[in-house]
């Protein structure tokens, strides 16, 4: 007859053994969480956001030059984001419909197929003090960018409910990723549209 090993002394060394990977395996978690976690930022209210600059009255809409906060600058996709985000208010600003479409997503240009109608919609658009605040993952890898940016247009081309020369708007844009790069996308359904007052 063989002898056979107790189960007890195969139980006392399992134990240890299992305990040991346990911890290793949440050290290695917080660890990584530690690694990997962004400073924390404050969350920013649309509604809350502070004036975009201080540009006198006779100098709207102020530079074109994209700018961002820390934490944007900071953010992974910042260089993914803001060159497309530059690119777009360059294409308004010099009345450029085939540059606009290059950072736009297609569901948006179907919107405004024909350069004639986009032509008109900005025919008097100077677009400036822009500040990207913060930028948001969101599903199926998109993500939503808050900004704020200034524009001057005639009042006749002045939204509707909004007959003003001048506008700070606050808004969030949804940005997806088409043809190797992130594009604007069209403003999403989460009830959140763009905030504007007059200058």
């Amino acid at each position: 007859m063989t002898a056979q090993p107790p189960v007890r002394s195969r139980q006392r060394w399992l134990v240890p053994v299992l305990v040991v990977v346990l911890s290793l395996t949440v050290g290695g978690g917080l660890l990584a969480r530690e690694m990997y976690l962004r400073p924390e930022a404050k969350a920013v209210d649309s509604g809350a956001v502070a004036p975009l600059t201080s540009v006198e009255p006779d100098d709207q809409p102020g530079s074109g030059q994209v700018e961002v906060t820390d934490d944007v600058a900071h953010h992974p996709q910042d260089e993914a984001v803001r060159p497309v985000i530059q690119a777009y208010f360059d294409s308004i600003n010099n009345r450029n419909y085939d540059a606009w479409k290059k950072t736009v997503s297609v569901q948006r240009v179907q919107q405004k197929p024909s350069a004639e109608s986009w032509a008109k919609d900005f025919r008097s658009t100077k677009d400036g003090s822009i500040m990207i605040y913060r930028i948001e993952p969101a599903a199926h890898g998109s993500l939503r960018v808050l900004l704020g940016f200034t524009s001057t247009q005639s009042k006749e081309d002045a939204p509707e409910n909004l007959k003003s020369g001048c506008i700070h708007w606050r808004l969030v844009w949804p940005m997806v990723f088409q043809g190797g790069g992130f594009k604007i996308d069209t403003v999403d359904s989460t009830g959140r549209s763009p905030e504007g007052e007059a200058c």
